[in-house]
């Protein structure tokens, strides 16, 4: 659920340009597009959100000024200095990797009542990642390890409690964003590692902040999608009407399984029959829920991601221990926590990938639907800019699996790569 953010080529030069991405039918060009199976999408600076300019430089070893340069008002010598930036950024792969098998996994017990799968695939010696799945609830699937470059990587997948394989399956006890913490930190004890890169989209992006604001000492790096920080302008945006403009259709059966005199708070309407002791009623709740979350992922209807809503078992895990977190507004001690505690990673180098199309069409829809998307993004980024970068693409919705969004990722995790073999990481 939400936006994202990510780190792409960081430069040391006065002026980061920044990367957004625009399909043909933004603009002209008369260069050939890529035969890559991923669309490779032209980059063009872009001053439509005003958000994104920061005029004075930032404090620091980087010395970065973030600025978006209006392309239609570009001089001459503007151009050319664009054009070098780019240039010192070098090419690298979008493509998703082939498919992998770990080659170990098993399960921790993290507390008298809860163990968590887990598996590693590509380099045992390699860089290590860490791949943090969203919902809450969600849990891991074979295609999150296509993300990494195996032969660099070393790519640790888990499961969160209750979600996935982990057991006991959905169970809301002893559940929270700090058993989560914690969990984490058990397994990279566990693995032995000493620190490693964390990646997160949607829910995995607030776990992976909270994670590293508290073991900053601990993450290389970072590759966020779909930044939700949890407040609850975003949970009223996203579950209590405003996104219904956006996807009414999706939104009618989500609204009417719940009793118009209930229609107050939906979460709390819904965590009434996530948590009823009638295990039919949870499982209707739980497929209702979930479609609404699946319908909504991606930009145009994705038949095999609503389909999921079908699975109860899924669905269930789902949509309980989401739920379970919303209430609790993700049991942090502010609606603001996050954003609070951004200078404890200030020095963590980042990628932010996030998609535009919200932010375009808000000309089209009312301001107050927007309200959500557009203030998450732009607090985090006006918060948190220093030495990171953010990729925009406008043809996508949410999930990571939209072509143009998996095409970013791809490319975050190739940079900081790149980044790491400079420095002389990778291979243990």
């Amino acid at each position: 659920m939400s936006l994202s953010l990510g780190v792409g080529c960081i430069l040391s030069n006065p002026l980061l340009l920044l990367r957004f991405s625009f399909p043909s039918f933004f603009y002209s060009s008369s260069s050939s597009s890529s035969s890559s199976s991923l669309p490779r999408h032209r980059y063009r600076s872009f001053s439509a959100n005003p958000f994104l300019t920061r005029r004075k430089p930032i404090s620091g070893n980087n010395k970065l000024l973030f600025r978006a340069l209006d392309i239609g008002h570009l001089s001459e010598q503007q151009s050319n200095k664009t054009m070098n930036l780019a240039q010192e950024c070098p090419e690298v792969n979008r493509n998703l990797y082939a498919h992998i098998e770990p080659y170990s996994s098993g399960f921790l017990k993290v507390s008298d009542l809860h163990s968590i799968y887990w598996e590693q695939s590509g380099n045992p010696n390699g860089h290590p990642v860490l791949f943090l799945h969203g919902g809450p609830g969600g849990g891991t699937s074979p295609s999150n390890r296509r993300f990494f470059d195996p032969e660099f990587y070393r790519i640790i997948l888990f499961d969160q409690r209750g979600a996935g394989r982990s057991t006991p399956h959905a169970c809301l006890e002893e559940n929270t964003t700090w058993d989560l913490i914690d969990d984490i930190e058990k397994l990279r004890e566990h693995l032995g590692i000493p620190e490693w890169q964390v990646f997160g989209g949607s829910w995995g992006s607030t776990l992976a902040l909270a994670y590293s604001q508290s073991h900053p000492e601990k993450v290389t790096g970072m590759v966020l999608r779909g930044i939700f920080l949890l407040r609850k302008k975003e949970l009223d945006w996203f579950y209590e009407g405003g996104a219904a403009a956006i996807f009414p259709d999706a939104w009618e059966p989500f609204r009417d399984f719940i009793p118009e005199s209930e229609r107050g708070s939906f979460i709390n309407a819904y965590k009434k029959r996530l948590n009823s002791d009638d295990i039919e009623i949870q499982y209707a709740a739980a497929r209702m829920w979930t479609k609404w979350e699946m319908m909504t992922a991606h930009l145009l209807p994705n038949e095999e991601s609503v389909k999921r809503g079908d699975d109860d078992k899924f669905s269930l895990a789902f949509a309980r221990i989401e739920n379970h977190y919303f209430v609790n507004k993700g049991f942090f001690p502010s609606d603001s926590f996050l954003l609070d505690n951004i200078e404890k990673i200030r020095h963590v180098k980042t990628t932010i990938v996030q998609v535009i199309w919200l932010q375009l069409s808000q000309r089209y829809m009312p301001k107050t639907v927007f309200s959500h998307p557009n203030t998450t993004v732009q607090c985090t980024m006006c918060t948190w800019c220093s030495s990171n970068q953010t990729a925009i693409v406008p043809d996508a919705g949410h999930s990571a699996n939209e072509p143009g969004i998996a095409a970013e990722l791809v490319a975050a995790n190739e940079t900081l790569k790149n980044i790491l073999k400079t420095n002389g990481a990778g291979n243990n």
